[in-house]
């Protein structure tokens, strides 16, 4: 066991991402690969649960952020 998962903290590689969109309710679009590119850290993200892929790209379809025409990266994280 990796010492900060005893204390709480989730450890892993990131795998290959998927973009899920879904303009106005109007049907789940997915698209394998990354879609920002900065020199920058990201500063906002979410650590969801989901039993595989196809349950994160349910749940992150139902966000406001992919239903307004956005886009939802979902970067699936292989455990430590």
């Amino acid at each position: 066991m990796h010492h900060s998962s005893k204390r709480g903290v989730m450890m892993g590689i990131a795998e290959t991402p998927i973009q899920v969109r879904n303009p106005n309710g109007s049907g789940v679009l997915i698209q394998t690969g990354p879609y920002l590119s900065s020199d920058l850290p990201i500063a906002g993200f979410s650590i969801m649960e989901a039993k595989d892929i196809n349950e994160a790209i349910e749940l992150a379809s139902k966000s406001p952020c992919a239903v307004a025409h956005g886009v939802i990266e979902i970067w699936p994280l292989k455990e430590q």
